[in-house]
Parts: C-alpha cells; sequence; structure tokens
C-alpha cells in the first residue's frame, strides 16, 4: 500500500489512485470516470508568486476602470464592475447582486490574497501561519470565482449595445479579460500541488 501523500483522489466518482510524475503537456485520467486527476504545471513557485502579484494590480484596473462607456445623442455614461452591482441591488433582485459580487469581485480578491500569503512564504521554502485553512479556502473559493462568466456578459452586452448606442470598451474590460485568463492559470486545479510542495 502506497503513503498517502502519494495517493490522489478523483474528485468526481472518489476513486484512488497513485500519483505519477508527468511531463510537459501531461495529464492523467481517471480509468472509472474519466475525469482529470493531474495536470502538468510547469510554474515555479517564484513564477506563481510574480503572476500572482501581477494578477492583484491588474485586479484594481478591472474595479476600477470603466468595463464600457456608452453615448448617446451627446449624453454619455460609463459604468465598472461596482456600479454593475449596485445597479443590481436597487430592485427585488439584491440576492442576485450579492451573488454577482461574490463571483466577480469578493472571490477572486481572496483568492489572490491567500494566494500570495501561501507563496510568499513558500518562496523561502516554509509553510504560512494557518497552510491548511488557507488551502482549504483556495479550494471552497474555486468554483464562486466566475470572471469568465462576467467576462463572457460584458462582451455580449457591448456586442448587443453597439446596434443601438455609440459603445466604447474601456479599460476594465481588457483588464478583466487579462485577470480571467491569470486567474485560470494560477488558480485553478494546480493549486492542489502546493499541498505537494509545502
Amino acid at each position: 500500500m502506497a503513503s498517502n501523500d502519494q495517493l490522489i483522489i478523483c474528485e468526481h466518482c472518489d476513486c484512488v489512485f497513485q500519483k505519477a510524475t508527468l511531463a510537459k503537456h501531461q495529464k492523467t485520467l481517471c480509468s472509472r470516470c474519466g475525469g482529470v486527476l493531474q495536470r502538468y504545471n510547469g510554474l515555479t513557485i517564484e513564477q506563481r508568486l510574480a503572476l500572482s502579484l501581477t494578477a492583484l494590480v491588474v485586479w484594481i484596473f478591472t474595479n476600477f476602470y470603466p468595463v464600457m462607456s456608452i453615448s448617446l445623442k451627446g449624453l454619455k455614461n460609463s459604468a465598472t464592475l461596482w456600479d454593475s452591482v449596485l445597479a443590481l441591488s436597487q430592485g427585488p433582485i439584491t440576492f442576485i447582486a450579492m451573488v454577482a459580487a461574490i463571483a466577480m469581485i469578493i472571490a477572486p480578491i481572496f483568492q489572490l490574497v491567500l494566494l500570495i500569503w501561501v507563496l510568499g512564504f513558500a518562496l523561502s521554502g516554509q509553510r504560512c501561519p494557518g497552510f491548511k485553512p488557507c488551502m482549504r479556502w483556495l479550494e471552497t473559493l474555486r468554483p464562486w470565482s466566475m470572471l469568465e462568466v462576467c467576462l463572457l456578459g460584458a462582451m455580449v452586452a457591448v456586442i448587443k449595445l453597439a446596434g443601438l448606442l455609440d459603445v466604447l470598451p474601456g479599460i476594465g474590460l481588457f483588464a478583466l479579460a487579462v485577470l480571467s485568463l491569470m486567474m485560470i492559470r494560477i488558480a485553478g486545479r494546480d493549486v492542489r500541488d502546493l499541498w505537494d510542495t509545502l
């Protein structure tokens, strides 16, 4: 029987397998359900920390610069992600505004702060204080961070409104696209690799 640190459990069917060492572009699949067990992650701790700090700066651009600006007959208006949450909250769908705020703003910033905390200590070869709760929260927040859905919604809105108004995509929209890609890379499934590394 292998030791526990060399075992991996399929998150889809709970089947237990022994971990494999992967080469570039490789992944292991569950033989029972076909779910992905492991993916090759070529990022070092230094690279992941650098990307996390960069993503934090991009998060600031995403949240404090306009996602889009619209104009009609001389009247102009622009909206940030915060403005969209506030607009949703002023009506009967306040609950949706709260979910949108968690998915677009709160979950990503918590993920980034936790990653920077964990990786900052990992850079010196030690576990951070509260390592286990941090890792659990990173895994819990992963499905709640829905920047890709927000990006898709913003792009659909830009395309739909372009036929009616003068629409100009803002810095926030481009920052949102970059942040979505970065979050997939640094806070995706390969966060579990930190358990093995540390």
